[in-house]
């Protein structure tokens, strides 16, 4: 009779033990989320730079939180840029949660790739893409996401020349007016590093600088540099005279335009004809 007790004594200390076991919270699945309503947009563009953000909703079925988007992003098929985004965006039970990251890359390498591009025109392809991560517990759950938007193809700027003027104030001296011009075609600001001339009257080169450092173009605008420059016996030579008194001038303008990856040679030539200032 005396080992009733001790046969009790351990029936009760198994039922405790598995009503302990019972108890031991577990981590559960997490539920379905859904992604909807994704979108990239260009947020800035530039000739060989852009940044691109990408928004979509997130659905969860229970508290969850979106921890990080690992992003590809992508221009005319080829990525240009990796990346992870923290986000850290809590998600409440089956409410549309809007999210939003931002990316930016370089999409042109090198300036044979822009030059190739300006030649190509139309638009191209750029998109976001890649992974979210959504936590719940130590329940994890990544979502495949992409989006994608066509943009205008970069396009390199012209030089054009805007004006020139030859004012005759003697028959050894003419003054010759120039004005530059930078046509930026694109729907973006162009920053240049500068625009190198040198200018040849009769076969002789009067002079060369540099116009327009460190200047921007407005987008869809047209940058304008004047110079001037003297035809005198001192700078194209003795017998000025006789070259003047063709009351027309031969000249040739010829220079490089520069900026990040921007390399345009132009050579501008022609005739001008003299006009009499007194």
């Amino acid at each position: 009779m005396r080992s009733a007790p001790r046969a009790i004594v351990q029936l009760l200390t198994l039922a405790a033990w598995v009503t302990g076991c019972a108890s031991t919270p577990s981590s559960a699945p997490m539920g379905p989320v859904s992604l909807g309503a994704e979108e990239t947009r260009v947020t800035s563009q530039g000739l060989t730079e852009m940044q691109l953000s990408y928004a979509g909703q997130l659905t969860s079925s229970g508290p969850a939180v979106l921890e990080k988007a690992d992003y590809e992003l992508v221009s005319d098929g080829q990525v240009v840029e990796k990346g992870s985004a923290p986000l850290g965006v809590t998600l409440s039970p089956n409410a549309p949660t809007p999210f939003s990251f931002q990316a930016d890359a370089a999409y042109v390498r090198t300036p044979e790739d822009l030059r190739a591009l300006s030649e190509r025109g139309g638009t191209l392809l750029v998109a976001l893409r890649g992974t979210l991560t959504v936590r719940s517990g130590e329940a994890v759950q990544t979502l495949p996401f992409a989006a994608s938007r066509q943009v205008r193809v970069p396009r390199l700027p012209v030089v054009k020349l805007e004006g020139l003027d030859g004012a005759r104030y003697s028959e050894e001296k003419v003054d010759l007016m120039v004005r530059l011009a930078v046509e930026n075609p694109n729907p973006f600001p162009l920053r240049l590093e500068g625009l190198s001339w040198a200018l040849t009257v009769g076969g002789r080169k009067l002079s060369e600088g540099t116009q327009g450092k460190y200047d921007t173009v407005d987008a869809a605008a047209t940058g304008v540099y004047p110079l001037e420059v003297a035809v005198t016996k001192e700078t194209w030579g003795q017998d000025v005279r006789a070259l003047i008194a063709k009351g027309t001038l031969p000249y040739e303008i010829a220079g490089e335009l520069t900026g990040p990856l921007v390399r345009v040679p132009y050579s501008l030539s022609g005739d001008v004809k003299l006009n009499v200032s007194r």
